[in-house]
């Protein structure tokens, strides 16, 4: 039991830097701070954005790890950071990708206050890079 809580904490130390990675990332993709934009501004758009990314970030995680446990510890844990990161980066394309095809600037519609339907958009699309990253883990 004691391994096991070990590879938990392990997992989820990896996973949280690949979360605030995947923060960091979009923040740079965005005008201004992503962090005041949805405490202090309470942006729904860069809320619903932001939390699609963290979904689409634990599937990759989760499926790194549950198809490679069994090949060791150090082996599961390396496919999480590869892949994890690999998320990370694919999500961004993705958010520069459907800011070259859509009107106006992405970034900026995703931090306006007011509800708007391209946090929609852009959430699906960062679910949907994790969902292919997540079938190409899969065995």
């Amino acid at each position: 039991m004691l391994a096991s809580i070990g590879y938990a904490v392990a997992y989820t130390g990896v996973g949280i830097a690949l979360l605030v990675l995947g923060f960091f990332v979009l923040d740079l993709l965005t005008p201004g701070h992503l962090g005041r934009h949805i405490y202090e501004d309470r942006s729904v758009n860069a809320g619903v954005t932001l939390a699609a990314g963290f979904l689409g970030q634990g599937a990759i995680v989760f499926a790194s790890i549950w198809t490679n446990a069994t090949s060791g510890f150090g082996r599961a844990l390396l496919y999480t950071v590869v892949f994890g990161v690999l998320g990370v980066l694919l999500q961004a394309v993705a958010f520069v990708v459907l800011d070259l095809i859509t009107p106006g600037r992405l970034g900026e519609h995703l931090m306006k206050p007011g509800f708007h339907p391209a946090s929609l958009v852009s959430g699906a699309a960062e679910l949907a890079v994790a969902a292919i990253i997540v079938a190409s883990i899969w065995p």
